[in-house]
């Protein structure tokens, strides 16, 4: 007798949220995937603060990156519901407005070029005052300082990237950006092992090689967008890229993202910024460990991505029922994918750790502190899907107002329990600002529930 699903699973809504999420889980699993080949190419240096430049190289330059990538955010929840309905069945689909779809990606690329401008002529007093503001041994400093100064020139390419990704995430099209990051990591990881073994250019090779791999993405999705464009239907109206008061939504929406964003980043920052006082080795641990949090996140954001698709769909279209049976397909997913998370990270956290390094002593510290991260999907699961709920919404405010008072819980444990407890304190902080992130919006969902009718 074949198995009947409750009347509370809606077969279809799932199948259309793996559509999504599938591809888009391959894509951001890669994302992760190249942090940690970069952690072991440097991991297997002499040294463990060639782990601690990237680290900190990193995190500055993510500060911008991951800052911005609002550009993402904020392009998928407008477009989906002026996007195209997907051939029946499933009914569904947005408004049809193509010429706003068209406007859409215009107004993203103008923005992502608007942003990397001012940032790249101002990137010399940007990197001095980051680095004097991390308190790092002085050859984590020079070596970070050299890896952000070649990096930051991909900005252009990064953020018209995370425009471009929006736009296909919006016309629910999870294929493209599949592609676009495998084609984009496999370059990466290659000239790793090229610029880092082969020239001997150490942490300066691992810059190198991103730098020159976002660009060559860069050329591949600017392919993809022309494709798309000539396939999409005409439009009788044709909409206006600078239309101002569609503008003025968009740049209220990025606005909210990137403070929510810029707190998210600061907190992985002052992490850490606070690691690298407790010496390079527990730096180099951390950063080892916070590898295994990337996964996560980078996981369960595959079903916040499609759920930041279908829920735009849904308001597009105004269905209730549509917008709640998205919203449980993704927490279901998400709460599956955070307990296999935990399980693998229990059975093979260990050896994920020595593939990453083989310096003794990073990886005795790195093993003291795995239960941390072993057990930190089950606290940080439910802000990656709520996120996705709220940005499909395009509820930034809310997402914002939470962020405040996460990151207030993450201060409190770092400047209150970090001082007495070391670096367990840290992974209690980090610990608390995820939780509180997913708990607020949790409790602000039945009031955005109640305003889709």
């Amino acid at each position: 007798m074949p198995l009947v699903p409750p009347a509370w699973i809606d077969r279809d809504v799932h199948r259309r949220v793996w559509r999504m999420a599938g591809p888009i889980l391959l894509s951001n699993i890669s994302v992760p995937l190249l942090g940690a080949v970069d952690t072991a190419v440097v991991g297997h240096l002499s040294d463990p603060y060639y782990i601690g430049a990237v680290a900190t190289g990193a995190l500055v330059f993510n500060f911008i990156y991951f800052g911005f990538n609002c550009l993402r955010m904020g392009t998928t929840g407008p477009t989906a519901p002026a996007g195209p309905p997907p051939p029946p069945p499933p009914p569904g689909g947005g408004a049809g407005d193509m010429g706003e779809v068209r406007a859409m990606l215009g107004r993203a690329l103008l923005l992502a070029g608007a942003i990397s401008v001012p940032l790249l002529l101002l990137q010399l007093p940007i990197a001095n005052f980051a680095f004097w503001l991390i308190e790092a041994s002085p050859e984590v400093e020079t070596n970070g300082h050299t890896y952000f100064l070649i990096r930051v020139w991909a900005l252009p390419a990064v953020l018209s990237t995370y425009a471009a990704i929006g736009w296909f995430y919006g016309l629910e099209d999870a294929r493209v950006p599949l592609v676009l990051q495998i084609f984009t990591n496999a370059i990466n990881i290659a000239l790793d092992f090229l610029f880092v073994f082969g020239f001997g250019w150490d942490v300066a090779g691992v810059a190198v090689a991103s730098l020159i791999a976002e660009f060559a993405g860069l050329g591949l999705v600017g392919y993809f967008i022309l494709r798309r464009l000539r396939q999409l239907p005409r439009s009788e109206r044709r909409a206006r890229v600078l239309d101002m008061a569609r503008l003025g939504r968009m740049f209220a929406i990025n606005r909210d993202i990137f403070i929510r964003t810029m707190c998210v980043v600061s907190a992985s920052a002052i992490f850490i910024a606070e690691s690298a006082k407790f010496g390079d080795v527990t730096l180099a641990a951390n950063q080892v460990l916070h590898n295994f949090l990337l996964f996560t996140s980078f996981a369960v954001d595959g079903f916040a991505f499609a759920a930041e698709a279908l829920i735009g769909e849904s308001i597009g279209r105004r269905t209730l029922d549509g917008f709640r049976k998205a919203v449980r397909a993704v927490l279901i997913w998400a709460a599956l994918f955070s307990i296999a998370n935990v399980a693998v990270f229990w059975v093979a956290g260990v050896g994920i750790i020595h593939l990453l390094t083989n310096i003794e002593t990073v990886r005795a510290e790195a093993e003291r502190f795995l239960p941390w991260a072993v057990l930190m999907p089950l606290a940080s699961t439910w802000a990656f899907a709520f996120d996705g709920i709220f940005l499909g919404a395009t509820r930034t405010k809310a997402m914002r107002n939470s962020m405040f008072v996460a990151f207030a819980f993450f201060l409190a444990g770092i400047f209150l329990v970090a001082p007495s407890q070391g670096n367990a304190g840290l992974w209690l902080a980090y610990a608390m600002f995820l939780s509180v992130r997913g708990l607020t919006l949790a409790l602000v969902y039945p009031r955005l529930a109640r305003s889709i009718a």
